[in-house]
This record gives C-alpha cells, structure tokens and sequence, in this order.
C-alpha cells in the first residue's frame, strides 16, 4: 500500500475513532484502525469496532498502490495530530512494515494482520429511515447523561429510541432519575399541528421501538455535528446503522424490554415553581461545593415567595443561599442530588424552568419553561436523608 492523504483532513477522521477503539482489551486487533485503500480510488476507507459498536468513515487521497492494513488508532492519531499541515505519507514495504511519513518526519509503526481484523457487519439498505440531524443531535445531548454504565440491569444501560412516521422520542434513566425528550420529525409540524405529533411518539403501541446501548449515544453525539443535516437509520437483525455525514456508525441493540417509564412521569403534581435557570444553576453550584461528598445532597426549603437552597457535611460544614420566586403553597422541604439537578440545567437552554412537585417523597419533575423546540421531562426523586 501506498497513499498521500492531507494531515487535516485524516486527522479529523481519526479523531472519530478514539471513542471506538478501547485502550484495555483483551484482542489486541481491536485497539487497530483497519486501512484499505483501492487502486485509482480517491478515497481511502477507515474502520474500527469493539464488537459493539463501530464506525466506517472515508478520506480524500491520492492512492499510489492499494492494499490494506491496521495500524493503533491511538498511536496514529497522536502522530499525525503532531505533524505539521501537510501532506502524510502511509506506506507498506514487501516486508510488512508501515512507515508514516511527512517533510522530514518518517516513523515505521507495528502492524497486526489485516485478516485478524472483525468484519463488520453491512446494512442492507431495506427499510431505511431519513432522521433530522438537528432534532437527533437535541435529542441526545438532553438524555445521554441519564443513563447508567455500572447497572447490572442490562437495559438500563442504553436508552429507548422510538418513532413513527410523524415524530420521535428518546428516554434514559438510571433508577433514579429519568429523561424524556419527544419531537416531531418535522419541527415545522409543530407550528401547524401543536403538541400532537409529540403525543404519538411516546404513546403509539405500534411505534418502532429499539434499546440504544450507551456508547453508541456517546458517539452519535460526536458524530452529530452541525453540518449533519440528515440521519439514514437502518434496523437489522442484531444491529442498528446510523448514516451521518458520510460516515457509518455500527451499534449491536441490547436485546431487552426497557421499563414501562410512563408509570413514572407523575400526573398529581399540583405546585409549581418557576426560576430563572442561570440564578439557580449559580446558586446550586455554590451550595453544593459544601454537600457531602458522597450524597451531594442540596435541600430546597419552600416557603412563602422564597426557596432557600442549603446544603451540610459534618466533615466540611454548611452552606445556604435563597432564591426569590413566585409560590404561595404550602411549606415543604425537598432533597435532591445536586449533580442531578446541573446535569438537566446545562442542557434546558432556556431562560426559565419550571420545577413542578407534589410533596416531600414523591418524583419531581423539571421541564424548560416556553421552550419551542422539543418537548421535554425530566423526572428526578427526592433523596431521603
């Protein structure tokens, strides 16, 4: 093999591959990044995978000799993130060995053997859906963090994607909190038809249903950038198929049925507080810096037109801090994570958000008030301490 490829621009691939490939694993094949490049193709073809997911991505070259090989996805990103912009040079002698090269930087590399390398599996182009990339990319960013990684309940580490034709919904949650976030496929429906289309995703039995491991929400995160205008979404018989920006990202489905999370969205909650999003983002981040490290605990004390927001350790000590807010219920004090809490306030991106409750034990929920795009519920339980 031997090509000529723009430092910048496989440079921007690899670093799509770093999430894939794991530095800890027991085949070492897998830390690799498969090459292959065509005689008189322009274009040469990069893959990696974990045996869960994988990515299949393409790059401008100039190919002198086609072949293939793998080389370490992390040590060839180090490199060539280090060179000058120019042109980086990927050869293979007879003997086997890869030299990367560029001006006066020439490096030879350890390879292992092309056929060591999984094969992927291949979509198969039937029963394609074309997902918005703008409303996939909201979408995610407001419910990766819910998910757990360490749950031994193996549905819990994904999140549950379904749609139909008119709209779609994605939902997390580790036990203790959860987060719902539903569109319609076409943001310009909303305007004409209200909040139906957001109703049907979630509430459709017929709606196409499949569990997205954690990882895979990771990088279509990464993959999702601004200038990904369409998703081309494909469910094969073990795998999903992600088409976005010319790359192809491969996830295995965790086979199981996700929790019946509508019992847990509450319908009884009759207060409601509004706060400006930034103030209590400020005040929550303060108080907390003296929670207990292990709990971090804030305790938001209601009463009258104000909500005092504290925290205390016996290790470090207390802190408080009183918001001014329009409530004349009752008195009640509730405890939340605080981290819970800032997780759902870095991604609401309105100016307001509204926390409605019931009483000191049963599910809060936050929801970005006026917000236009996406409909949005995050269910968060009070902690008991």
């Amino acid at each position: 093999m031997e090509l000529t490829v723009r430092k910048t621009e496989l440079l921007r691939e690899l670093q799509f591959f770093q999430g894939i490939v794991e530095r800890k694993n027991t085949i070492p094949i897998l830390a690799n990044v498969l090459v292959e490049a065509d005689d008189g193709a322009h274009a040469v073809r990069l893959a990696a995978t974990d045996l869960e997911v994988g990515l299949r991505s393409r790059c401008a070259a100039t190919i002198t000799k086609g072949g293939a090989l793998t080389l370490p996805a992390k040590k060839l990103y180090e490199i060539v993130r280090a060179l000058p912009d120019t042109e980086v040079r990927i050869t293979q002698s007879a003997a086997g060995a890869v030299n990367v090269t560029a001006e006066r930087f020439n490096s030879r590399m350890q390879t292992l053997q092309r056929d060591d390398f999984p094969a992927l599996p291949v979509a198969t182009g039937e029963g394609t859906e074309t997902l918005p990339g703008d409303i996939l990319r909201e979408m995610v960013s407001k419910t990766q963090f819910a998910i757990t990684g360490e749950d031994t309940r193996y549905f819990l580490n994904g999140a549950l994607f379904l749609f139909t034709d008119r709209a779609m919904s994605l939902v997390a949650t580790d036990g203790h909190r959860l987060a719902l976030v539903s569109s319609p496929r076409d943001k310009n429906e909303v305007e004409a038809t209200g909040s139906e289309p957001v109703a049907e995703a979630h509430g459709d039995a017929d709606a196409t249903r499949v569990i997205l491991p954690k990882k895979t929400l990771w990088e279509l995160a990464r993959l999702l950038g601004d200038d990904v205008e369409t998703v081309k979404y494909e469910r094969g018989e073990n795998h999903l198929f992600f088409d976005l920006g010319g790359r192809q990202l491969i996830s295995r489905m965790i086979d199981a049925q996700f929790p019946a999370y509508e019992r847990v969205i509450p319908k009884g909650n009759d207060k409601r507080i509004e706060f400006e999003r930034d103030r209590l983002t400020s005040a929550i981040k303060r108080v907390a810096l003296l929670s207990s490290e292990r709990s971090r605990a804030v305790k938001f004390q209601i009463d009258g037109g104000k909500v005092e927001i504290t925290s205390s350790s016996p290790e470090v000590g207390e802190a408080s801090e009183v918001l001014t807010v329009d409530y004349d219920g009752p008195a009640l004090g509730i405890c939340f994570n605080a981290q819970y809490l800032l997780d759902f306030m870095a991604v609401a991106e309105t100016e307001s958000v509204a926390l409605e409750f019931k009483d000191e034990l049963s599910q809060a929920v936050l929801s970005p008030a006026g917000s236009n795009g996406c409909d949005y519920t995050y269910v968060i339980m009070p902690m008991r301490i």
